[in-house]
Parts: structure tokens; C-alpha cells; sequence
């Protein structure tokens, strides 16, 4: 299936060339910071093959059966409402962090592709994620990745909220992005929506380490209000979305089997003593809170 033959209310050209080019690295050997150098193959089946967008990017698992946020969420809060002045006072808060730890993590967190976001998780989890370590579970990011994103476009395209940076004539962590997310609505946040889905899958996964997932999660979210591209809202509705598309996700027969590929996968690494790296650096950063968010 390709992005135009999606339904009309989950397109958008700037946005999902990007959410496109977050999954054609999908082929490539991520970077050895990665995973720990003693990894051992694993051990586990190799997914089986999965419709294509186009060449090399997998599709989702929900095709046109995405939640529909425009009908899951309210509109977002109205310039001059005290839900609006919240969002200003967040605003003004996490530009605070800028220049910290917490900042060039958000940097980080603000670029979706592969193979370098399959990583954001593997401090949490336990466990690194790549797709030579765990081919199961990294497919299973990508494909949900799609789905998490593409369930907020009914909301963005109706809306067309303007982000902050915007708003206030200001610049982001990710300048390069800039002229896209110009045009691309900011309510609510895909990054959000596709981090917390991640969270719960992932926290489905492996429930002792829920608390850890859960964490970074939500941090990676918040971390939109850092880089200026999203207001608070934004990001709490994101999760609102995030939770609907995993609700229908369980409902899907392939989900439900890579599910189960990439718990072995985890629990195979585990066995083998496979650690992550870099992640005192991770710890400290999001040591560093966003004032005034509880």
C-alpha cells in the first residue's frame, strides 16, 4: 500500500514524506554505540515478510482501521483560555533546559529515524535494540511507528494548529525541520502518540521494567515541549492517541505475532547477559525536570 492510497483524512504531503524518510534507513546496519560488542546473533525467528509502503519501508499494522483522534479528542485549547495560558506558561518554562543535558537529549528524541531512534528505549528496557539484536521488535517499531503517527492526522488536518515556535517567532532543537513542521499541525503530537505507544507495548513486553519504560516515554514527549515544536497539550492529547491505536493493534492477528517474536527476542538477550550502552548519559539527562511540569 502506498501513503496516497491512505484514507484522505490521514494525509499530509510534508508530513508523512517525513514519517516516510523515518523509515528508509530500515535496511542499514545501525551504529555499534547501538548494542554492546559481545551481542550474540539472536537466537529467535526472523519475522516474516510485511506489505511495503514502497521499496523498504514496512507498512503499519492497521492500514485504514487507524483511531480517528479528530472524534477521540477535544479541539484544542483557544488562544486567550486559561488552558491556553498553561500551555504559554509550559512554554516558557521548558526553554529554560536549553543548552542542558536534557536539551541535547531532546535533540535527540526529536529525529524519528531508523536505525537510530529504534535505540531511544534500550537504556529502559534493559536490553539494546537493533535491528541485528532484535529484528523482531525493531520491525515492530517501525510498523507501529506508522500507525501511532498517521492516527493523529485526522486531528492535525482539522485543527492546523500552530506550533509554539511558531507563535512566538522563535526556532526549534531541529532546524532543518522547520519549514515542514510549519505547515504540519501541532495538535496532537506524533512524536507523543508514537513514544507512549511504544511505552505500553514495550511495557507489555517486559512489565518489570514497566516503570523505567513508562519514564522514558513520557519524557520523550515532553521533550517536544524542549525542542519548541509542540505546546503541553499537544503532547497529552498525543497520548490520548497513543492508547487508541494500541487498543486496535491488539486486535491484529500479525501484531499479536510479532508481539510474541519480540518478547522471546528480549528474553533471549536477557539470557545472554546483553547490555546497552551510554546510558549514565540518558540517566542524567532526564534527571533534569521541566519546571512546572508535574
Amino acid at each position: 500500500m502506498h501513503w496516497n492510497a491512505l484514507p484522505s483524512r490521514c494525509r499530509h504531503g510534508a508530513a508523512l514524506l517525513a514519517l516516510t524518510c523515518a523509515l528508509t534507513a530500515c535496511s542499514t546496519t545501525p551504529p555499534a554505540s547501538t548494542m554492546a560488542s559481545t551481542a550474540p546473533p539472536s537466537a529467535v525467528a526472523t519475522p516474516a515478510p510485511v506489505p511495503e509502503l514502497r521499496p523498504g519501508i514496512p507498512a503499519g499494522y492497521l492500514g485504514r482501521a487507524l483511531p480517528d483522534s479528530l472524534a477521540l479528542l477535544p479541539a484544542p485549547p483557544a488562544k486567550g483560555s486559561a488552558a491556553f495560558a498553561n500551555d504559554q506558561a509550559i512554554h516558557r518554562a521548558a526553554q529554560q533546559l536549553r543548552g542542558t543535558p536534557r536539551y541535547t537529549l531532546a535533540t535527540t528524541d526529536s529525529d524519528l529515524h531508523f536505525p537510530q531512534v529504534a535505540n531511544t528505549f534500550s537504556c529502559a528496557l534493559g536490553v539494546p535494540i537493533s535491528q541485528q539484536t532484535s529484528p523482531a521488535l525493531y520491525l515492530l517499531l517501525q510498523r507501529t511507528l506508522v500507525d501511532a503517527g498517521l492516527a493523529t492526522y485526522a486531528a492535525k488536518d482539522h485543527y492546523k494548529r500552530t506550533r509554539p515556535f511558531v507563535f512566538y517567532k522563535e526556532g526549534t532543537c531541529a532546524p532543518a525541520d522547520e519549514a515542514s513542521l510549519r505547515t504540519d499541525g501541532s495538535y496532537p503530537s506524533g512524536h507523543t502518540a508514537i513514544s507512549w505507544s511504544w511505552a505500553l507495548l514495550l511495557t507489555e513486553l517486559s512489565p518489570e521494567r514497566a516503570d523505567a519504560l513508562l519514564a522514558r516515554g513520557r519524557a520523550f514527549g515532553e521533550n517536544r515541549l524542549i525542542c519548541n515544536a509542540h505546546w503541553q497539550s499537544d503532547v497529552l492529547e498525543g497520548r490520548a492517541v497513543a492508547a487508541g491505536a494500541v487498543a486496535a493493534l491488539h486486535a491484529n492477528a500479525d501484531f499479536n505475532r510479532d508481539m510474541a517474536l519480540a518478547r522471546a527476542e528480549i528474553q533471549s538477550l536477557r539470557s545472554n547477559s546483553v547490555q546497552p550502552s551510554n546510558c549514565e548519559a540518558e540517566k542524567a539527562a532526564l534527571a533534569i525536570p521541566i519546571p512546572g511540569v508535574l
